[in-house]
C-alpha cells in the first residue's frame, strides 16, 4: 500500500500518523506533497505569532516524520496552477500520482479567501488572508500593507482571524518582538500609524464567531481600549450556551482600560453589514465604507434593514472565511470545497471514487479548530483502513471486494516501487524540500531567533534555498 497525501498541514500529518500507527506492514509508504516549501500549513502560516502554544502540535508531526515509511516533499505543486509568487514549485499532475500510488488523500485545505460581493476589486480592500500571509511571511509573498499611511482599519467579520488581525494592529511591537514575527513585519508595525480598529458583525453578540479566549486577549491589551457596548444587546437568552454567556459577560465588563484613555481604540459594531465603498471626496484622504443596519430572521440569517451612517476608514479587511480552489479536481462550487462523504471523495454523479479520500477543510469547508481537524483526519484514516480490509485491532490486511467502490478515477493497485514520481526525485534544478531539510531550516531559524531574543527568525524561500543548497546542487530522498 502506497499512499499520496496532497497538502502538508495538520490534517495531512494527522492522517499520516493514524495510517502509520494502524498499519504495521513495513511495506506501507506514506508520501506527503506540499506546494509550500515548509511543512505544517496553517500552523506555520495561519496561527497568530503570539499564540505559540498552538504550534506545539509540530512535536507530534516530527514524530510522524521519524517513521521510516514516511516521506515529505515540499515545494511540489500538485494538480492546480501554482499561486502567484510560487512559480519555482515542482509541478505534478494528478496523473503522476495515479501512476505511482495505490491511494490518494486530499488534505489541501481551503486556500482562498471568501469574498464579499460589495467589496470586490476595491483598491481600499485587503483580504484577511493576505494580511495573515503578510505577517506570517507566506511563500506567496503578499506586499506589506502601508500601515504608515493609515489611521483607521475596518474589519468585516468577527471570527478569530478578524480578532487576530485586530490584536496584531493594536499590540505594541515591543510586546510582539519576542514571538515568531519576522523582522520585516516588525519594521512595518513599528511605523504603523493605525489608531483605531472597527470590527463589524452582521449579527449580534449572541452569534459572535470568536472565542472567549480571543476576546479576553483583545480586551486586556495594554495600549488599547474598547468602546462600551449597549447593555441591552448583552442580555443572554434562555437558550444561550455556557460559551455564549461567558462572551456576553466579557463584553459587558469591557476592556481593562477606559475607552479613550489609550493611544489606540477599537469597537465591536454589531448588526451592520457593508454595501459598498465610496471613494474619498475632493480634499479628503479616506474612503467611506457604506453600511446597512441588519436584523436576524427566524432562520438565523442577517437581513438588511435601513442604511447606517457611512464609516470613514483607511483600509477595509474582509474576514469572511475561506474556500477551496475552484480549479481543484472534485471541487463542488455549491459547497466551496471538495465533494466528499465520510472521507471518501465523490464524482459529479455522487459516486464514490475508488481509493481517493479527503480530510479536514478540503472535505468539510473552513470550520473547526485544530482538535476538530485531528479527529476528522483520524476518522478518514480509519475509513482508508476499513476500505483495504485492515483489522484495526490486529493491524492485518485482508482482501476487499472490488465491487465496493466505483473505479472512476483509477489509482495504481500495484505501484512498482516506493519512490515518488520522477519529477520529484530527478533533475538538478528540482528544489524539493524533504523533512530532514526542513529540520535543518527549523533549527537554523530557532538559532537566529535566539540571537535577537525571540522565538525564531523566519527564512524566506530564497534564504532557505541558499541555506540548503548553497553549492547549487539539489537533492531529494
Amino acid at each position: 500500500m502506497k499512499v499520496a497525501i496532497v497538502g502538508g498541514g495538520p490534517s495531512a500529518f494527522y492522517v499520516a500518523s493514524r495510517l502509520l500507527s494502524r498499519m504495521t506492514d513495513a511495506r506501507l509508504r506514506v508520501h506527503v506533497f506540499d506546494r509550500l516549501w515548509a511543512p505544517h500549513g496553517l500552523v506555520r502560516y495561519g496561527v497568530a505569532p503570539d499564540h505559540p502554544e498552538v504550534k506545539n502540535c509540530t512535536n507530534k508531526f516530527d514524530q510522524v516524520a521519524a517513521d521510516a515509511r514516511f516521506r515529505f516533499y515540499g515545494n511540489v505543486n500538485v494538480g492546480t496552477p501554482p499561486p502567484p509568487g510560487m512559480a519555482q514549485t515542482v509541478q505534478l499532475g494528478l496523473e503522476d500520482l495515479q501512476k505511482h500510488y495505490s491511494h490518494l488523500v486530499f488534505a489541501t485545505g481551503c486556500t482562498l479567501p471568501a469574498l464579499h460581493t460589495a467589496l470586490v476589486n476595491s483598491p481600499w480592500c485587503m483580504p484577511a488572508l493576505g494580511f495573515v500571509h503578510w505577517y506570517t511571511q507566506h511563500p506567496s509573498a503578499p506586499p506589506p500593507p502601508a500601515l504608515d499611511t493609515l489611521t483607521h482599519v475596518a474589519l468585516i467579520g468577527n471570527g478569530n482571524v478578524a480578532l487576530d488581525i485586530a490584536r496584531i494592529l493594536l499590540t505594541p511591537p515591543l510586546v510582539l518582538e519576542k514571538y515568531d514575527v519576522p523582522q520585516p513585519v516588525l519594521e512595518v508595525l513599528r511605523r504603523s500609524t493605525v489608531r483605531h480598529v472597527d470590527i463589524i458583525a452582521r449579527r449580534g453578540p449572541i452569534n459572535a464567531a470568536f472565542t472567549a479566549k480571543e476576546l479576553r486577549e483583545l480586551i486586556n491589551l495594554p495600549d488599547a481600549s474598547m468602546r462600551p457596548i449597549d447593555p441591552e444587546l448583552l442580555v443572554p437568552p434562555d437558550t444561550a450556551s455556557r460559551q455564549q454567556t461567558r462572551i456576553l459577560q466579557l463584553l459587558g465588563q469591557g476592556s481593562r482600560n477606559t475607552f479613550g484613555s489609550t493611544p489606540k481604540t477599537w469597537v465591536l459594531d454589531f448588526f451592520k453589514s457593508p454595501i459598498g465603498i465610496e471613494p474619498p471626496s475632493p480634499g479628503e484622504y479616506q474612503p467611506r465604507l457604506q453600511l446597512t443596519h441588519t436584523s436576524v430572521d427566524t432562520h438565523g440569517r442577517a437581513v438588511p434593514q435601513t442604511p447606517a451612517p457611512p464609516l470613514p476608514t483607511s483600509l477595509v479587511i474582509p474576514s469572511l472565511g475561506f474556500r477551496a480552489e475552484p480549479a481543484a479536481r472534485f471541487f463542488d462550487p455549491a459547497l466551496g470545497h471538495l465533494r466528499a462523504q465520510a472521507g471518501r471523495v465523490l464524482d459529479e454523479e455522487g459516486r464514490v471514487v475508488r481509493n481517493v479520500y479527503a480530510s479536514g477543510w478540503a472535505a468539510n469547508g473552513a470550520k473547526g479548530v485544530l482538535a476538530t481537524t485531528m479527529m476528522d483526519a483520524y476518522a478518514v484514516a480509519d475509513v482508508v483502513c476499513a476500505d483495504v480490509g485492515v483489522d484495526i485491532e490486529a493491524g492485518v490486511s485482508v482482501d476487499v471486494s472490488e465491487t465496493q467502490m466505483y473505479p472512476e478515477f483509477m489509482m495504481n493497485p500495484a505501484p512498482a516501487d516506493d519512490l515518488p514520481p520522477l519529477q520529484v526525485r530527478d533533475g538538478a534544478a528540482a528544489r524539493v524540500v524533504t523533512y530532514p531539510d526542513w529540520q535543518r531550516v527549523d533549527a537554523e531559524e530557532v538559532r537566529r531567533g535566539e540571537l535577537v531574543g525571540k522565538e525564531r527568525e523566519r527564512m524566506r524561500w530564497e534564504e532557505a534555498e541558499a541555506f540548503l543548497w548553497g553549492d547549487g546542487v539539489s537533492r531529494t530522498t
